[in-house]
């Protein structure tokens, strides 16, 4: 059965999403630069009031997945002490200079983070050559790729994702995401065949989950 995780950008949406049916948050906060690391606090009330898997972005700032080290050694030190309150799992992508995956660092984020599993965001569709980086993620013990198929929307990448997904067997998880609502999932379903998918279910100008696109995106999905 494939399964919905909602990207959550403030602790309300969260609780709409966790009462609603989600499968899994990803959990963080400015929605406007793409989410980035909510704040200690935030995440402890949410594991407080949530039953399902919580997932956090690792991301020091807004703007491109290049990293100094200074933030890379921000975001390890991130997932220590997040390791140590109990969160399920991180989503974090950084690339080298000409978006390339850096496997250096992605690696290292990786190890850090075990036994807990880890997600690549859309960094992924920054990336030149998708093929080349997708063996490079799995040899980075990533289990999972966040994707709209390298493009700015699922509507757009579904060709990619399809062939992502083929690619991938069973080794890593692609989960289409980008643009994913209820008036487009059962195609991207039907056409991908992916086994997880991502949404923030927002349908108007507020950052809040709408509870009954939820509803009607897990309904799609388990017809």
């Amino acid at each position: 059965m494939p399964q919905l995780e909602i990207a959550c950008f403030n602790l309300k949406s969260a609780e709409i999403a966790f009462k609603n049916g989600a499968d899994r948050i990803e959990l963080c906060v400015e929605m406007d630069t793409g989410g980035i690391t909510p704040s200690l606090e935030m995440i402890q009330k949410a594991k407080v009031k949530i039953n399902i898997p919580i997932y956090v972005m690792i991301r020091p700032r807004g703007g491109n997945f290049v990293y100094s080290e200074t933030e890379f050694q921000w975001m390890q030190s991130k997932i220590k002490t997040l390791k140590e309150i109990g969160v399920d799992g991180f989503v974090f992508g950084i690339l080298e200079a000409q978006n390339k995956v850096n496997k250096i660092q992605n690696k290292a984020l990786v190890s850090l983070a075990k036994p807990l599993p880890c997600t690549f965001h859309r960094a992924f569709d920054e990336v030149p050559n998708p093929f080349e980086a997708l063996e490079e993620l799995i040899a980075c013990g990533f289990q999972t790729i966040l994707t709209s198929g390298n493009a700015s929307n699922v509507n757009e990448g579904v060709t990619q994702l399809t062939l992502l997904v083929q690619k991938a067997t069973n080794r890593i998880t692609i989960m289409p995401g980008g643009g994913l609502r209820s008036s487009n999932v059962k195609e991207i379903y039907a056409q991908t065949k992916a086994k997880f998918y991502h949404s923030s279910a927002i349908t108007d100008k507020t950052e809040i989950a709408n509870p009954i696109e939820i509803q009607r995106l897990q309904s799609i999905l388990n017809e």
